[in-house]
């Protein structure tokens, strides 16, 4: 019963994310990447100051300090980079286009592994990456070999492109996070780290006017709110109860279920079609994760 529990957890941990797609897309034409990354993660910067009632600061301070280099660096992939990037993309790219590529996040996670953690693949394993790929290739080509030619059409692509990178490096340079540090710890100081000290400046730069961010905020604030609890604050809780419970392997799979929810939503939400070359290249990057990851377990057996 407790298992069931954390796999409805997860289920739910996944389709917040995947209505952050969702809203990324639907308010892509009148609030700005940075701006949504912006007030996403203050909302979130305000909703986590209870947590310094919690937690033992001089200690994460301390920690902090003595690892400056590793943590700002998780705190720009992760917080700074992969939503930015993501809505970034979001603009020129559809939403369902944007998770079927985000899929290969685990593909990602399993080269950067072999190549950072010296990680042992598999031939199977190697095959579902050569599949998973091709898979994401057809996608971006939208079916069309021939697509290959014309590079503008595939802008928003190379986006999601970049920001499931920034995910997958941040995924696996946050085994190298302090022992001491606890999920709530890291967290905290990912999202004020990455929020003041790298994404408040680069919103700085664009020059936006007080008079205009507020008429922002006000017109969206609603969705400010859901991105900031829901697939930020709810969806890490949820996560790390299932990686506390079941173990990171088999929590990453519920990743593969965002193509799922995503593009149920994107069809009743934004209107979005699904074509013959998303569920070809969905098949593809399905078979491909399954025996990289799925595979991995049985031939080890």
């Amino acid at each position: 019963m407790r298992t069931q529990r954390v796999y409805l957890l997860l289920a739910l941990c996944v389709l917040f994310w995947s209505g952050n797609f969702i809203i990324g897309r639907f308010i892509s034409t009148t609030v700005e990447p940075l701006e949504l990354a912006f007030f996403r993660w203050i909302f979130v910067v305000i909703l986590l100051i209870p947590a310094f009632f919690i937690i033992d600061i001089k200690k994460v301070v301390s920690i902090f300090k003595k690892n400056f280099i590793l943590l700002s660096f998780l705190s720009l992939l992760g917080i700074t980079l992969f939503n930015t990037l993501l809505y970034i993309a979001l603009q020129t790219t559809t939403a369902t286009n944007a998770l079927l590529i985000n899929s290969i996040v685990p593909i990602l996670i399993l080269v950067l592994s072999f190549f950072i953690l010296k990680s042992r693949i598999t031939k199977v394993q190697t095959i579902g990456i050569l599949l998973s790929t091709f898979g994401v290739i057809f996608l971006v080509l939208k079916g069309d070999i021939f697509n290959i030619f014309d590079i503008e059409f595939t802008t928003g692509d190379m986006w999601v492109l970049s920001s499931s990178i920034s995910w997958a490096t941040y995924s696996v340079f946050v085994k190298f996070k302090p022992k001491e540090l606890s999920h709530l710890e890291l967290f905290v100081i990912v999202v004020y780290v990455g929020t003041i000290l790298f994404l408040i400046p680069w919103y700085l730069y664009q020059g936006y006017t007080l008079e205009h961010e507020l008429e922002v905020l006000k017109n969206n604030w609603h969705f400010f709110v859901y991105v900031s609890v829901f697939p930020s604050l709810l969806s890490y809780y949820f996560w790390h109860t299932g990686i506390d419970e079941i173990g990171a392997e088999k929590t990453g799979q519920f990743t593969h279920l965002m193509p799922i929810f995503g593009s149920i939503l994107a069809f009743v939400f934004l209107d979005e079609t699904l074509k013959y070359f998303h569920m070809i290249g969905g098949i593809l990057i399905a078979i491909g994760i399954y025996l990289s990851l799925f595979m991995k377990k049985k031939t080890s057996e």
